[in-house]
C-alpha cells in the first residue's frame, strides 16, 4: 500500500508540474486551455488547479490584465489562470557594447522591474559586471522580490560564447573580456546561478517564445546593430553548433576586396552593413556628428540617400541569409537590433536578395519580418533562458513547493 501511495503521489506531483509548465509557457490559460495543452481530463485539471491555488502558486488573472475578444452568446468569458509571484522569479541581464540592461520577471514572463544604464562594456569586464550587480539589487528591491524567490539569472553578451569553456570566444570583439568566465564572475557578484549566451541567440529565443516567431519551429533572428549576428532556432530549439559560434554571419565575406574587418579578414558583412559602417558612408554627406538615431530620423523623413544606403545594407545581409536559407530552410527571418527600426528600406533589401540567392523553394517558404520586441529582445531572451529551463526550475525547489 505504501508503494502504491508513493506512486500515486509521484503521479500527482508530475501532473502538477505539467500544469505549472503549461502556465509558464503560455503566460495565462483557462482550465479548458490546460486540458488541451496537458492532455489531462477536466476533472483532473480542476483538482490540480484547486490544489495549486491553495498553495498560493496559481492565481486568477485580473480582468484588466488581459484583453479578451468579444464572445458570441451570453456566457461569461473563461477565467484565466497564471502563476503567482510566489512561484518564483528570474533575472535577465543584457550586456550591449555600450549599455547594461537588467530585468526581473515572474515565471510567466511578466516583467516586474527593469533598469538600464550606459557603460562601456567592451573595455572593462569588471566595471560592467559590478554595474550589473548593482542593477540586480535595484530591480529586486523595486519589484519587492525576495532573493529566495529567484531561481536563476540569464546573461547575454555581444560576442561568441565558447560552449566548452563558458568564456568569450573572441578577444577582438570584446577585448576586455579575454579569458573571463562570464557566468562565474557574475554569479560571484550576485550569488545566483547564471547561464550565459550570445546576445543574438537570446534575441532569437525571445522572438521565438514571445514575439514575431511565436509558433514557428525553424527561424533565423538577425541582429543588425554595432555588429551583425544571427540566432538560429531549428526544430524549436536554439542551435549553437559545436563550440557556440553558429550564426556568426557578420563575418561572412560579401566583398572580396572590401575593408579589413576587426576579425582580421577582409570584406565581412559587418564592414558593409552594420550601424557604424552605414554611418561611415553617410557622415561625409551629412555631418561627422551623425548618430544612428539621426540616420534613422533621416530615413523616416524620406531622405533618399539614407534610404538607399540602408537598402544596400539590407541587400548585403540578404545575400548572406540567402545562403543560410539554402542550408537551413527556415520558415521565418526576424530582423532585430537598432538598425531594424529603419523598417522597409532594410527589410525590402533583405527580401530582394534572399529571393535572388536562395533556391526558389527555400525563398518561397521564408517570411521576412521585423522583430516586435525592439531593444528589449535580448533581456527578454535572457529571462526566457531561465524560465524555459524546466529541469533547472525543478532542481532549485519548484518540485518541493508543489509536492
Amino acid at each position: 500500500m505504501e508503494s502504491g501511495s508513493g506512486s500515486l503521489e509521484a503521479l500527482r506531483e508530475a501532473n502538477r508540474l505539467r500544469v505549472i509548465d503549461a502556465l509558464r509557457h503560455e503566460g495565462s490559460a483557462s482550465r479548458t486551455d490546460l486540458v488541451r495543452i496537458t492532455g489531462l481530463s477536466r476533472t483532473t485539471i480542476t483538482t490540480l488547479v484547486g490544489d495549486l491555488q491553495e498553495r498560493g502558486l496559481v492565481v486568477e488573472q485580473e480582468e484588466h490584465a488581459v484583453e479578451r475578444p468579444e464572445r458570441p452568446g451570453r456566457g461569461r468569458p473563461p477565467v484565466l489562470l497564471r502563476l503567482a509571484p510566489s512561484a518564483g522569479a528570474a533575472l535577465g541581464l543584457d550586456f550591449g557594447h555600450r549599455h547594461v540592461r537588467v530585468a526581473v520577471a515572474d515565471l510567466s514572463s511578466t516583467v516586474l522591474a527593469e533598469r538600464r544604464i550606459d557603460v562601456d562594456v567592451d573595455v572593462a569586464a569588471a566595471t560592467a559586471l559590478d554595474a550589473a550587480a548593482g542593477l540586480v539589487e535595484e530591480v529586486l528591491r523595486e519589484a519587492g522580490v525576495d532573493r529566495a524567490q529567484v531561481v536563476g539569472a540569464g546573461m547575454g553578451l555581444p560576442g561568441p560564447i565558447d560552449r566548452r569553456t563558458g568564456t568569450v570566444g573572441s578577444s577582438v570583439i570584446l577585448p576586455g573580456w579575454a579569458g573571463v568566465h562570464a557566468a562565474e564572475e557574475l554569479a560571484r557578484r550576485i550569488d545566483f546561478h547564471v547561464e550565459v549566451d550570445n546576445d543574438a541567440n537570446l534575441g532569437a529565443l525571445a522572438e521565438f517564445s514571445l514575439g514575431a516567431g511565436r509558433g514557428m519551429q525553424d527561424m533565423v533572428y538577425v541582429k543588425v546593430s554595432s555588429g551583425i549576428g544571427a540566432g538560429l532556432v531549428l526544430g524549436g530549439r536554439l542551435h549553437h553548433g559545436a563550440t557556440g559560434i553558429a550564426g556568426e554571419i557578420g563575418h561572412v565575406q560579401v566583398r572580396a576586396d572590401g575593408a579589413v574587418c576587426r576579425c582580421g579578414n577582409r570584406g565581412c558583412l559587418e564592414t558593409v552593413a552594420s550601424g557604424p559602417a552605414l554611418l561611415n558612408v553617410l557622415r561625409p554627406v551629412h555631418d561627422e556628428s551623425l548618430t544612428l538615431a539621426g540616420m534613422l530620423e533621416l530615413a523616416a523623413a524620406g531622405d533618399l540617400g539614407t534610404q538607399r544606403v540602408i537598402n544596400d545594407a539590407g541587400r548585403a545581409i540578404g545575400q548572406a541569409l540567402g545562403d543560410l536559407c539554402n542550408s537551413l530552410n527556415p520558415s521565418m527571418i526576424v530582423v532585430g537590433g537598432d538598425v531594424s527600426a529603419a523598417g522597409a528600406p532594410l527589410l525590402d533589401g533583405i527580401r530582394e536578395t534572399v529571393d535572388r540567392y536562395a533556391q526558389p523553394g527555400a525563398a518561397q517558404a521564408v517570411t521576412v519580418t521585423r522583430g516586435v520586441l525592439g531593444e528589449r529582445a535580448e533581456v527578454l531572451g535572457a529571462l526566457t533562458l531561465v524560465i524555459a529551463d524546466t529541469e533547472r526550475l525543478r532542481s532549485v525547489g519548484l518540485a518541493a513547493l508543489v509536492s
